[in-house]
């Protein structure tokens, strides 16, 4: 028998992608929407330099981190979109690692070397639990539960909550900033501006940089009130080489448990973004597919580890610029994924990205996390409510996001494992949804309607 709700579905994904996942394009069209894909990951643009000048390290020891950075993340989107997922994902680096980093480094006299050797043992045990095995993995019995839309939406919704910290404050920027405020809400909103017209009424080529167009306009629009100096990179060095703990080497075991708590929400995070963009593509997204993806987020947290770098997730700016663009070809990525390599070894040319005003890049990543969020919603809308799922939603919802709003005094009081959790509303909030799930609303047995049967067949 047909299954109408099911086939609603399908031709709402026909139409998210003009250009297939499996297509080809031209070699010019794959270098700009790959670069595109570059200045995409706004994390790129940040983390590093904020980790670096958190602790005081050396300009050219900031340059690596954003060499490194580049990377690991390009190896493992190249991974993701030809070897293991084969989807078009952009592994970036992810808030939680950097948040981890920033934090645990501080704990003690051992600082990063301690921070970045506790990190990588967390990264290998995380990497054996998700080694596939004839289709499976231990870490990928998760996937079962994101294909259920309740959790997959609010997975994706916590996401956003989680990384939102990076998108308007990071527009309008800090008292020390050149343009603050002014300046950096003007260029920012240029870009916006820029990015939202190009969408909407561009067509489909201008459509396809709508991205860049929009950075290119944002950067003209602060270098009017504030220009922008090369010195940096001129003076920087041309190429960087991988280096093995390259701020030294240690483990403490309750470091080593704090960060497999936070790489776990993020392969979780990550498998909720592939579930969407599959959708979005009409492709299949089996287990052992879904873990081989899963295994891929965690061999990258392997290789950041050793280098100095951040652990990665799918990259929800870059899910955005999918939306947006309406070009799905994981060769996109492949590019993306070469590209990031190149750059990440060429230090002059990171430098020549990072001129690119952070509150330019940031109001960019603000209107495309906002996108995605609200994918998040067009999810849950598939969901039929009740007063069990309504009370596992809400309860998980208001926890991961309360735990933003805790003040410094009290979390600074409670163990350092309390602290990371309640800082994580991905493992605040998506851990207290799966198991109230469980609790309150699996055991139930579907209903006979139609939409309820609908509903469960497609997930």
């Amino acid at each position: 028998m047909s299954n109408p709700g099911a086939s609603s579905q399908n031709a709402v994904s026909a139409r998210v992608f003009d250009v297939g996942i499996n297509e080809r394009l031209p070699i010019s069209q794959l270098a700009v929407l790959g670069l595109q894909n570059v200045f995409g990951m706004t994390g790129m643009f940040v983390f590093p330099g904020i980790l670096g000048r958190a602790f005081h390290l050396p300009d050219a020891q900031i340059a690596y981190l954003y060499g490194m950075t580049f990377m690991a993340c390009g190896i493992i989107t190249i991974l993701q979109s030809v070897f293991l997922l084969r989807l078009p994902i952009a592994q970036g680096p992810y808030a939680g690692s950097f948040g981890a980093l920033l934090t645990v480094g501080h704990m003690q006299a051992g600082g990063l070397g301690t921070a970045f050797g506790s990190f990588f043992a967390a990264s290998l045990i995380w990497c054996l639990l998700t080694v596939p095995i004839r289709g499976r993995s231990v870490a990928g019995l998760f996937a079962r539960h994101l294909r259920v839309p309740i959790i997959s939406g609010m997975i994706v919704m916590l996401i956003m909550v989680q990384i939102a910290s990076v998108a308007l404050p990071s527009w309008i920027g800090n008292r020390a900033s050149p343009g603050f405020p002014g300046v950096n809400l003007f260029a920012g909103g240029v870009a916006v501006c820029g990015i939202v017209f190009a969408m909407l009424w561009g067509g489909r080529w201008i459509r396809r940089v709508s991205i860049l167009l929009g950075l290119a306009l944002g950067t003209l629009a602060y270098t009017l009130f504030q220009p922008i100096s090369f010195d940096a990179v001129a003076a920087a060095p041309l190429v960087v080489l991988p280096r093995v703990f390259p701020f030294g080497f240690g483990v403490r075991a309750d470091f080593v448990a704090v960060f497999l708590l936070v790489l776990i929400p993020a392969g979780m995070g990550s498998m909720a973004l592939y579930q969407t963009v599959a959708d979005w593509g009409n492709e299949t997204l089996t287990p052992g597919r879904m873990s081989e993806g899963l295994f891929g987020v965690a061999l990258g947290s392997v290789v950041a580890a050793t280098w100095g770098g951040f652990s990665t997730i799918a990259y929800p700016d870059n899910i955005g610029i999918l939306r947006a663009t309406r070009v799905g070809s994981r060769f996109v990525t492949l590019m993306a994924g070469i590209l990031l390599i190149v750059l990440g070894g060429c230090v002059k040319f990171d430098m020549l990205l990072v001129v690119v005003p952070i509150p330019v890049i940031s109001a960019a990543a603000t209107l495309l996390f906002g996108v995605v969020f609200m994918h998040g919603v067009h999810i849950l809308a598939q969901v039929e409510w009740d007063d069990r799922r309504l009370i596992a939603t809400g309860l998980s919802f208001l926890i991961g996001l309360g735990g933003l709003f805790v003040s410094p005094d009290v979390m600074h009081a409670m163990p350092l494992m309390l602290q990371l959790v309640l800082q994580q509303p991905v493992i605040s909030g998506g851990l207290t949804l799966v198991v109230l799930h469980a609790l309150l609303c699996s055991a139930r047995r579907p209903s006979a309607t139609p939409s309820t049967a609908a509903t469960h067949t497609q997930h």
